[in-house]
Protein backbone atom coordinates (compact mmCIF):
# COMPACT_ATOMS: atom_id res chain seq x y z
CA UNK A 1 0.00 0.00 0.00
CA UNK A 2 2.79 2.65 0.61
CA UNK A 3 4.22 1.90 -3.17
CA UNK A 4 0.85 2.25 -4.46
CA UNK A 5 0.49 5.53 -2.45
CA UNK A 6 3.92 6.51 -3.79
CA UNK A 7 2.46 5.81 -7.04
CA UNK A 8 -0.10 7.88 -6.88
CA UNK A 9 1.96 11.00 -5.68
CA UNK A 10 3.90 10.37 -8.55
CA UNK A 11 1.10 10.75 -11.14
CA UNK A 12 -1.66 12.41 -9.39
CA UNK A 13 -3.93 13.08 -12.65
CA UNK A 14 -3.56 9.44 -13.77
CA UNK A 15 -6.01 6.53 -13.53
CA UNK A 16 -4.20 3.97 -11.00
CA UNK A 17 -5.29 0.59 -12.41
CA UNK A 18 -4.67 -2.33 -9.57
CA UNK A 19 -4.25 -5.85 -10.93
CA UNK A 20 -4.51 -8.45 -8.27
CA UNK A 21 -5.86 -11.98 -7.65
CA UNK A 22 -9.82 -12.37 -7.30
CA UNK A 23 -9.41 -13.45 -3.41
CA UNK A 24 -7.70 -9.83 -2.62
CA UNK A 25 -9.61 -8.24 -5.23
CA UNK A 26 -12.14 -7.12 -2.11
CA UNK A 27 -9.43 -5.70 0.17
CA UNK A 28 -7.53 -4.16 -2.61
CA UNK A 29 -10.70 -1.95 -3.35
CA UNK A 30 -10.16 -0.50 0.02
CA UNK A 31 -6.41 1.46 -0.71
CA UNK A 32 -7.74 4.96 -1.34
CA UNK A 33 -4.94 5.45 -4.23
CA UNK A 34 -6.75 2.77 -6.43
CA UNK A 35 -9.28 3.74 -8.79
CA UNK A 36 -10.03 0.47 -10.52
CA UNK A 37 -9.40 -3.29 -9.87
CA UNK A 38 -8.53 -5.22 -12.43
CA UNK A 39 -8.97 -9.43 -11.54
CA UNK A 40 -5.64 -11.22 -12.51
CA UNK A 41 -4.71 -14.69 -12.02
CA UNK A 42 -1.19 -15.53 -10.87
CA UNK A 43 2.01 -15.08 -13.39
CA UNK A 44 -0.42 -14.78 -16.11
CA UNK A 45 -1.42 -13.02 -18.98
CA UNK A 46 -4.14 -9.73 -18.15
CA UNK A 47 -7.38 -9.17 -19.27
CA UNK A 48 -6.65 -5.53 -20.14
CA UNK A 49 -8.80 -4.45 -23.25
CA UNK A 50 -7.59 -0.74 -22.81
CA UNK A 51 -5.48 1.34 -24.66
CA UNK A 52 -1.27 0.80 -23.16
CA UNK A 53 -0.98 2.58 -19.90
CA UNK A 54 1.27 5.46 -19.51
CA UNK A 55 2.95 3.54 -16.78
CA UNK A 56 3.44 -0.28 -15.46
CA UNK A 57 5.09 -1.06 -12.61
CA UNK A 58 5.58 -4.38 -11.08
CA UNK A 59 4.92 -4.54 -7.83
CA UNK A 60 4.64 -8.49 -7.50
CA UNK A 61 8.79 -9.76 -8.05
CA UNK A 62 11.85 -9.42 -8.99
CA UNK A 63 12.38 -11.93 -11.94
CA UNK A 64 11.48 -11.85 -16.07
CA UNK A 65 8.09 -13.70 -15.08
CA UNK A 66 6.55 -11.06 -12.93
CA UNK A 67 7.78 -8.51 -15.46
CA UNK A 68 6.99 -9.95 -18.25
CA UNK A 69 3.04 -9.58 -17.04
CA UNK A 70 3.17 -5.91 -17.42
CA UNK A 71 5.60 -5.43 -20.64
CA UNK A 72 3.14 -7.12 -22.32
CA UNK A 73 0.77 -4.28 -21.87
CA UNK A 74 3.57 -2.49 -24.03
CA UNK A 75 3.75 0.95 -21.62
CA UNK A 76 5.02 3.85 -22.22
CA UNK A 77 7.12 3.38 -19.12
CA UNK A 78 7.79 0.61 -17.26
CA UNK A 79 9.17 0.16 -13.43
CA UNK A 80 10.38 -3.32 -12.47
CA UNK A 81 13.58 -3.94 -10.25
CA UNK A 82 16.23 -5.08 -12.29
CA UNK A 83 16.82 -8.22 -14.29
CA UNK A 84 18.09 -9.83 -17.77
CA UNK A 85 16.40 -7.15 -19.85
CA UNK A 86 14.80 -4.97 -17.54
CA UNK A 87 16.89 -2.23 -16.15
CA UNK A 88 15.42 -0.96 -12.84
CA UNK A 89 16.78 -0.23 -9.37
CA UNK A 90 18.69 -3.62 -7.54
CA UNK A 91 16.78 -6.09 -5.37
CA UNK A 92 18.43 -6.64 -2.18
CA UNK A 93 17.39 -9.75 -0.61
CA UNK A 94 17.59 -8.61 2.90
CA UNK A 95 15.23 -5.70 2.43
CA UNK A 96 12.02 -5.85 4.48
CA UNK A 97 9.39 -6.11 1.89
CA UNK A 98 7.48 -2.73 2.39
CA UNK A 99 11.16 -0.55 1.75
CA UNK A 100 11.42 -2.77 -0.72
CA UNK A 101 8.42 -1.82 -2.60
CA UNK A 102 8.93 1.77 -1.43
CA UNK A 103 12.53 2.05 -2.55
CA UNK A 104 11.31 0.76 -6.36
CA UNK A 105 9.13 3.68 -6.49
CA UNK A 106 10.95 6.13 -5.00
CA UNK A 107 13.92 5.43 -6.94
CA UNK A 108 12.03 4.97 -10.33
CA UNK A 109 9.61 7.39 -9.96
CA UNK A 110 11.58 10.12 -8.39
CA UNK A 111 9.09 10.45 -5.71
CA UNK A 112 9.22 9.82 -1.65
CA UNK A 113 7.30 6.50 -0.22
CA UNK A 114 6.84 6.28 3.32
CA UNK A 115 6.76 2.92 4.65
CA UNK A 116 4.46 4.26 7.24
CA UNK A 117 1.72 4.72 4.94
CA UNK A 118 -0.32 1.04 5.96
CA UNK A 119 -3.63 2.28 6.93
CA UNK A 120 -6.33 0.75 5.10
CA UNK A 121 -9.79 2.17 5.40
CA UNK A 122 -12.30 0.00 7.20
CA UNK A 123 -14.88 -1.95 5.41
CA UNK A 124 -18.84 -0.57 5.24
CA UNK A 125 -19.69 -3.87 6.17
CA UNK A 126 -20.69 -4.45 10.11
CA UNK A 127 -18.21 -7.11 11.75
CA UNK A 128 -19.87 -9.91 12.64
CA UNK A 129 -18.39 -9.50 16.41
CA UNK A 130 -16.42 -6.14 17.51
CA UNK A 131 -13.55 -6.21 20.61
CA UNK A 132 -12.90 -10.05 20.40
CA UNK A 133 -9.40 -11.12 21.03
CA UNK A 134 -9.40 -13.07 17.39
CA UNK A 135 -6.93 -16.22 17.12
CA UNK A 136 -5.79 -17.46 13.78
CA UNK A 137 -4.58 -20.64 13.64
CA UNK A 138 -4.31 -20.98 9.92
CA UNK A 139 -1.18 -20.09 7.38
CA UNK A 140 -0.89 -21.16 3.85
CA UNK A 141 1.33 -24.00 4.10
CA UNK A 142 2.11 -26.48 7.60
CA UNK A 143 5.33 -24.83 8.30
CA UNK A 144 3.87 -21.60 9.17
CA UNK A 145 1.08 -23.45 11.31
CA UNK A 146 1.51 -23.23 15.14
CA UNK A 147 0.02 -26.59 16.16
CA UNK A 148 -3.69 -26.71 17.16
CA UNK A 149 -3.37 -27.87 21.00
CA UNK A 150 -0.72 -24.44 21.42
CA UNK A 151 -3.06 -22.40 20.05
CA UNK A 152 -5.92 -23.78 21.90
CA UNK A 153 -4.09 -22.98 24.89
CA UNK A 154 -3.77 -19.61 24.34
CA UNK A 155 -7.24 -19.00 23.43
CA UNK A 156 -8.57 -20.91 26.83
CA UNK A 157 -6.26 -18.74 28.41
CA UNK A 158 -7.69 -15.22 26.69
CA UNK A 159 -11.22 -16.89 27.65
CA UNK A 160 -10.28 -18.04 31.19
CA UNK A 161 -9.44 -13.74 31.49
CA UNK A 162 -12.77 -12.89 30.26
CA UNK A 163 -11.91 -12.10 26.59
CA UNK A 164 -14.49 -12.76 24.14
CA UNK A 165 -12.38 -15.22 21.68
CA UNK A 166 -13.28 -15.54 18.01
CA UNK A 167 -11.62 -18.24 16.30
CA UNK A 168 -10.91 -17.09 12.38
CA UNK A 169 -9.98 -18.97 9.30
CA UNK A 170 -10.95 -19.36 5.32
CA UNK A 171 -13.61 -21.28 4.49
CA UNK A 172 -10.48 -24.16 3.78
CA UNK A 173 -9.43 -23.88 7.31
CA UNK A 174 -13.00 -24.53 8.79
CA UNK A 175 -11.91 -27.94 10.74
CA UNK A 176 -8.69 -26.48 11.68
CA UNK A 177 -10.72 -23.87 13.32
CA UNK A 178 -13.57 -26.13 15.09
CA UNK A 179 -10.56 -28.26 16.30
CA UNK A 180 -9.05 -25.16 17.80
CA UNK A 181 -12.02 -24.53 19.90
CA UNK A 182 -12.73 -27.74 20.54
CA UNK A 183 -9.61 -28.09 22.41
CA UNK A 184 -9.93 -25.06 24.09
CA UNK A 185 -13.53 -25.77 25.55
CA UNK A 186 -15.19 -23.22 23.33
CA UNK A 187 -18.28 -23.57 21.49
CA UNK A 188 -18.96 -23.42 17.34
CA UNK A 189 -20.26 -20.16 18.19
CA UNK A 190 -16.83 -18.96 18.71
CA UNK A 191 -15.88 -19.83 15.25
CA UNK A 192 -15.67 -17.38 12.58
CA UNK A 193 -13.78 -19.41 10.10
CA UNK A 194 -16.09 -20.11 6.48
CA UNK A 195 -18.71 -17.62 7.86
CA UNK A 196 -17.16 -14.29 6.95
CA UNK A 197 -16.23 -13.00 3.57
CA UNK A 198 -12.74 -10.94 3.55
CA UNK A 199 -14.57 -7.40 3.99
CA UNK A 200 -16.11 -9.29 6.86
CA UNK A 201 -13.44 -11.13 8.29
CA UNK A 202 -11.08 -7.45 8.02
CA UNK A 203 -13.77 -5.59 10.01
CA UNK A 204 -13.51 -7.83 12.62
CA UNK A 205 -9.64 -7.45 12.90
CA UNK A 206 -10.27 -3.85 12.56
CA UNK A 207 -12.50 -3.66 15.31
CA UNK A 208 -10.62 -6.51 17.28
CA UNK A 209 -9.20 -6.25 20.89
CA UNK A 210 -6.15 -8.64 20.22
CA UNK A 211 -5.23 -11.08 17.78
CA UNK A 212 -2.82 -13.71 18.00
CA UNK A 213 -1.59 -15.38 14.00
CA UNK A 214 1.17 -16.96 12.43
CA UNK A 215 3.27 -15.47 9.19
CA UNK A 216 -0.18 -14.99 7.15
CA UNK A 217 -2.50 -12.15 6.16
CA UNK A 218 -4.37 -11.46 8.72
CA UNK A 219 -0.90 -10.33 11.12
CA UNK A 220 -0.85 -7.16 7.73
CA UNK A 221 -4.51 -6.58 8.83
CA UNK A 222 -3.63 -6.60 12.10
CA UNK A 223 -1.00 -4.04 11.05
CA UNK A 224 -3.04 -2.13 8.85
CA UNK A 225 -5.61 -1.81 11.56
CA UNK A 226 -3.47 -0.50 14.13
CA UNK A 227 -4.60 -3.34 16.31
CA UNK A 228 -2.45 -5.31 19.22
CA UNK A 229 -1.07 -8.31 17.47
CA UNK A 230 1.33 -11.32 18.98
CA UNK A 231 2.67 -12.78 15.67
CA UNK A 232 4.32 -16.38 15.23
CA UNK A 233 7.09 -16.70 13.07
CA UNK A 234 8.60 -19.65 11.42
CA UNK A 235 10.64 -20.43 8.67
CA UNK A 236 10.61 -16.69 7.31
CA UNK A 237 12.63 -13.47 9.08
CA UNK A 238 10.26 -11.14 10.60
CA UNK A 239 12.70 -8.76 9.45
CA UNK A 240 11.18 -9.57 5.72
CA UNK A 241 7.93 -9.75 6.25
CA UNK A 242 6.70 -8.93 9.91
CA UNK A 243 4.84 -5.66 11.06
CA UNK A 244 6.85 -3.25 10.22
CA UNK A 245 7.58 -0.40 13.05
CA UNK A 246 4.56 2.13 12.92
CA UNK A 247 4.39 6.10 13.61
CA UNK A 248 2.00 6.92 16.83
CA UNK A 249 -0.62 5.09 18.68
CA UNK A 250 1.56 2.72 20.12
CA UNK A 251 4.35 2.31 17.72
CA UNK A 252 6.53 -0.82 17.50
CA UNK A 253 4.45 -1.74 21.22
CA UNK A 254 1.40 -2.50 19.64
CA UNK A 255 3.07 -5.67 17.75
CA UNK A 256 5.00 -8.51 19.39
CA UNK A 257 6.56 -10.67 16.97
CA UNK A 258 8.30 -13.92 18.55
CA UNK A 259 10.82 -15.80 16.64
CA UNK A 260 13.63 -18.65 16.96
CA UNK A 261 14.94 -18.96 13.52
CA UNK A 262 17.65 -18.16 11.06
CA UNK A 263 15.87 -17.74 8.20
CA UNK A 264 16.98 -20.90 6.42
CA UNK A 265 13.34 -22.71 6.58
CA UNK A 266 11.30 -23.64 3.83
CA UNK A 267 7.89 -20.87 3.93
CA UNK A 268 6.31 -23.70 1.50
CA UNK A 269 7.04 -26.49 3.86
CA UNK A 270 4.63 -29.62 4.46
CA UNK A 271 5.89 -30.07 8.13
CA UNK A 272 5.81 -27.72 11.11
CA UNK A 273 9.17 -25.36 10.75
CA UNK A 274 11.61 -26.28 14.08
CA UNK A 275 11.76 -22.81 14.64
CA UNK A 276 7.73 -22.36 15.05
CA UNK A 277 8.28 -25.46 16.85
CA UNK A 278 10.18 -23.77 19.29
CA UNK A 279 7.77 -21.28 20.31
CA UNK A 280 6.17 -21.83 23.50
CA UNK A 281 3.10 -20.96 25.15
CA UNK A 282 4.18 -19.44 27.85
CA UNK A 283 5.81 -17.08 25.83
CA UNK A 284 2.86 -16.19 23.83
CA UNK A 285 0.89 -15.47 27.20
CA UNK A 286 3.67 -13.27 27.95
CA UNK A 287 3.59 -11.68 24.66
CA UNK A 288 -0.17 -10.85 25.21
CA UNK A 289 0.28 -9.48 28.69
CA UNK A 290 2.35 -6.45 26.98
CA UNK A 291 0.19 -5.58 23.99
CA UNK A 292 -2.57 -5.58 26.13
CA UNK A 293 -1.21 -3.79 29.10
CA UNK A 294 0.19 -1.48 26.82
Amino acid sequence: MPAIRAVRAAVPGHRLVLATTRALEPLAGLIDAVDEVLPARELEPLDWAGPPPELAVDLHGKGPLSHAVVADLHPGRLLTFDSPGYPGPTWYADEHEVRRWCRLVAEGLGVDADPDALDLAVPAVPPPVTGAALVHPGAAFPGRRWPVERFAAVARHLAGTGHDVRVTGGPAEVDLAHAVAGHAGLGPDAVLAGRTTSLELAAVVAAARVVVCGDTGVAHLATAYRRPSVVLFGPVSPALWGPPPRAGLGGDALHVVLWHGDGAGDPWGTELDPALARTTVDEVLAALDRVLAA
